[in-house]
């Protein structure tokens, strides 16, 4: 849930990139990272294995700037991607204002995706929300890999509820900035 600070005309959000492992959801905020000129962000904090998959969560925050008179700030963070690390998943949907859902477009990782998508709802009602309350969106990441799950079998699975979807490419940025950028739109409409 957003915290909004009348007296300080401060408003902060949590973001969650949510998904398989190894989908995406780092390279997603470390392109953001590398982008946005830095007196918009913070540091990047990343808790990795030696191996550079997420151990607890990736988090970047980024300042916007003044949306409407109030000072307004995003918090983005991951979640492993590993469901060994379920605990660690479910605690960082807490609090949460908007997901961007990142599915691995490679055809060995459909069902993990289809499986990835059901934990993050079950999480979600472990607090009471459902995505049917929380904005969020879709990101198809991975689309230059070669055998890529077609846009159209990916809708059909992960998309039932017709929320804004995006192809992308993390690694070199493709996507990246519209996933987010729809989303901040989403998550400060309901907040108006």
């Amino acid at each position: 849930m957003a915290l909004i600070n009348y007296a300080n005309r401060e408003i902060n959000c949590k973001l969650v990139y949510y998904g398989t492992g190894l989908g995406g959801k780092t390279t997603n905020l470390e392109f953001i990272h590398k982008q946005v000129p830095p007196h918009v962000r913070g540091d990047m904090v990343s808790l990795a294995t030696p191996t550079e998959r997420t151990l607890y969560f990736d988090f970047l925050s980024l300042d916007l700037g003044s949306v409407q008179g109030f000072k307004t700030r995003f918090a983005l963070y991951t979640v492993p991607g590993q469901e060994e690390y379920n605990a660690s998943r479910k605690l960082i949907l807490n609090g949460v204002d908007g997901i961007v859902f990142v599915a691995d477009s490679g055809r060995d990782k459909f069902e993990e995706n289809i499986s990835s998508m059901r934990n993050m709802e079950e999480n979600l009602a472990e607090y009471g929300l459902s995505l049917d309350e929380v904005p969020w969106v879709l990101q198809y990441n991975k689309r230059d890999i070669p055998g890529a799950v077609s846009v159209e079998e990916l809708q059909a699975a992960l998309n039932e509820r017709g929320v804004p979807a995006f192809q992308a490419v993390a690694v070199n940025g493709a996507g990246v900035f519209d996933t987010l950028k729809a989303l901040s739109k989403g998550v400060l409409a309901r907040l108006a």
